[in-house]
């Protein structure tokens, strides 16, 4: 099996993330960068893939130059090679840009059976990306998974949803998108992070994908954020003393509040 895995460099959710003074798109700058948690677990299915099916991972990650230490991390867990689509224009993309950006991207890798995404990155959480380059690459769309298995030309999988879980399938080629439950990805031992560092990496420019630079970027987003403001303080709590009478203080309370 010939596997695309799609990859995001993202602020480390332990860090204060925020937005940039000057155009209120996420200030890459201001936080610990690392490559997103979901990643790791698609990457994760795909080499679990491989090794069952054999075949070659690629990772694909669309992001400025620093997004290459992302790369190299999903490299040393064990992917064959990466494409990095870089190119300032792609500042500011919106969910449309990223997802036509990588459907061109992949398209220059041939043969492609499968397409492995996260649910949803931590930064963005649109969670509409897996769907959107399915449509655009006229594949299937198996999402929301928390297990993946293929037999022959047939994927299937499961999908946990509050009423239940669902079962699909689909025909490959396909996109599909994993959550959280799919599964624990695997350390990068010393001798995949060595190996990662002759592993091939392509840059590629959105004239390299055959993309006009206007169609990208925050010039070419359909929604833009237009003000931002920091999250205010937490204020402190109400006391209430109890003299006997603490029972009806707080419902009251909770009268004024109208919680009941």
């Amino acid at each position: 099996m010939n596997i695309v895995v799609l990859v995001k460099q993202v602020p480390d959710t332990w860090s204060e993330r925020k937005l940039t003074d000057a155009d209120h798109t996420l200030d890459r700058e201001s936080a610990d960068a690392v490559l997103d948690e979901i990643n790791e677990r698609a990457v994760e299915e795909a080499l679990q893939l491989q090794e069952a099916h054999g075949g070659e991972v690629t990772v694909i990650a669309m992001g400025p130059d620093r997004a290459t230490d992302a790369i190299r991390k999903a490299l040393s867990m064990g992917a064959d090679k990466a494409i990095h689509v870089s190119d300032e224009a792609l500042h500011g993309s919106d969910v449309l840009a990223t997802a036509k950006v990588l459907a061109k991207a992949i398209g220059t890798v041939e043969n492609v059976d499968l397409v492995i995404a996260g649910n949803e990155a931590t930064d963005g959480r649109a969670g509409a990306v897996p769907a959107v380059l399915a449509e655009l690459l006229g594949l299937p769309q198996v999402t929301q998974l928390r297990k993946v298995t293929v037999e022959g030309t047939t994927i299937k999988g499961e999908r946990e949803t509050d009423e239940g879980v669902a079962f699909l399938e689909a025909s490959l080629p396909a996109v599909v998108s994993v959550t959280e439950k799919i599964n624990e990805p695997r350390y990068p031992s010393f001798k995949g992070i060595m190996a990662a560092k002759k592993k091939p990496v392509s840059t590629l420019t959105v004239a390299d994908l055959g993309i006009d630079a206007s169609e990208v970027g925050l010039s070419g987003a359909y929604t833009q954020v237009q003000e931002a403001s920091p999250k205010p303080p937490r204020s402190a709590g109400q006391r209430v003393e109890d003299g006997g009478d603490g029972g009806s203080k707080i419902a009251e309370f909770l009268v004024g509040q109208k919680l009941i």
